[in-house]
C-alpha cells in the first residue's frame, strides 16, 4: 500500500485517537474537579492501587519522565491530594500516600473514568477488543524486540 502522507498512516490514526481520548478525558474531569489534570487523576489511580510503588516504577507505568512524574507529585502534594515522606530506609526515596481528600477525589472521579470508557469504546464488540488489543501488543512487540 501506497501512502502519501505520514497522515495516512494506521499509527498516524492511533495517535489521533489517543489524543481525542485524552481530550474527552480532560473534558470529563473539568466538569467534576476543578484543576485536575489528566496525568495526576491517573497518578493518584495508580498510587491507590499500588502503594508501594517506587516513582520510577510509576514513572514507567503512566509513561513519564522522572522529572515529569516529579512535578506532577509536586502539584498533586501541593493541592493536598498527596503526601511525600522521607522513606523509612532509604533516604533517597520518598513514600507516597493519598491524603483522604486525594481519596475523595477518586471517589468523586470514579463515574467519570467509567463513562470515558464507555464513551470511547461504544459500539465495539468484545471480540474487537479482544483483537484490537492484539494488534496493539504486535506493534508494541515490533517497536521494543530488536530487529
Amino acid at each position: 500500500m501506497i501512502v502519501d502522507t505520514p497522515t495516512q498512516t494506521v499509527l498516524y490514526t492511533l495517535e489521533q485517537a489517543i489524543k481525542a481520548y485524552r481530550k474527552l478525558c480532560q473534558q470529563n474531569i473539568d466538569q467534576v474537579m476543578d484543576k485536575l489534570t489528566v496525568d495526576q487523576a491517573l497518578i493518584l489511580i495508580v498510587l491507590n492501587k499500588y502503594p508501594a510503588l517506587s516513582q520510577q516504577q510509576i514513572a514507567d507505568l503512566v509513561f513519564k519522565d522522572k522529572a515529569s512524574l516529579t512535578r506532577i507529585i509536586e502539584l498533586l502534594v501541593q493541592k493536598g491530594l498527596l503526601t511525600r515522606e522521607i522513606h523509612n530506609t532509604d533516604r533517597r526515596k520518598f513514600e507516597l500516600h493519598l491524603t483522604a481528600q486525594g481519596q475523595h477525589t477518586l471517589a468523586q472521579l470514579t463515574d467519570t473514568i467509567q463513562l470515558n470508557q464507555r464513551t470511547a469504546l461504544a459500539g465495539l464488540t468484545e471480540e474487537e477488543l479482544a483483537q484490537f488489543h492484539t494488534t496493539l501488543q504486535k506493534i508494541i512487540a515490533n517497536c521494543t524486540t530488536p530487529a
